[in-house]
């Protein structure tokens, strides 16, 4: 009886970690595209003083679009999870989010942003105890 419990609950924390994921990148993509003169500007900015100063309007769309996709494709893993069993689009959506978080994270760190360096890397955390439920 434990096992079809556990079972259960862990089908329910699949189901949770995409919605999580899902939401996390389809807002954050989302309000760069809604937003995207403030957004751009802002990275500039932040950007404005490190090597990667000449590039942020190319990092900044391409950020834009992984965030986008990783949402997107979390979504329609959560949809296929639930109508199939099939986590591989979820597991697909989950390494997209994964590469979005290091794409931050090393924009963080060259830009000597420590302190945002340290929030990205516990979502990283967070992606990395993803990975052990969507196997």
């Amino acid at each position: 009886m434990l096992d079809k419990i556990y079972n259960a609950s862990n089908e329910h924390i699949i189901i949770i970690i995409g919605i999580f994921w899902a939401i996390l990148f389809l807002q954050s993509g989302l309000d760069k595209v809604f937003d995207y003169k403030g957004n751009l500007s802002w990275v500039k900015e932040h950007f404005a003083k490190s090597i990667l100063a000449p590039m942020t309007t190319p990092m900044f769309i391409t950020l834009t679009i992984l965030e986008l996709a990783a949402g997107i494709i979390c979504g329609l893993g959560i949809i296929l999870f639930l109508t199939s069993g099939d986590k591989s689009t979820l597991f697909f959506g989950l390494l997209l989010s994964a590469v979005s978080l290091l794409m931050l994270f090393f924009g963080q760190r060259v830009a000597k942003d420590y302190d945002g360096a340290k929030t990205i890397a516990i979502y990283f955390g967070v992606a990395l105890i993803s990975f052990l439920f969507i196997k």
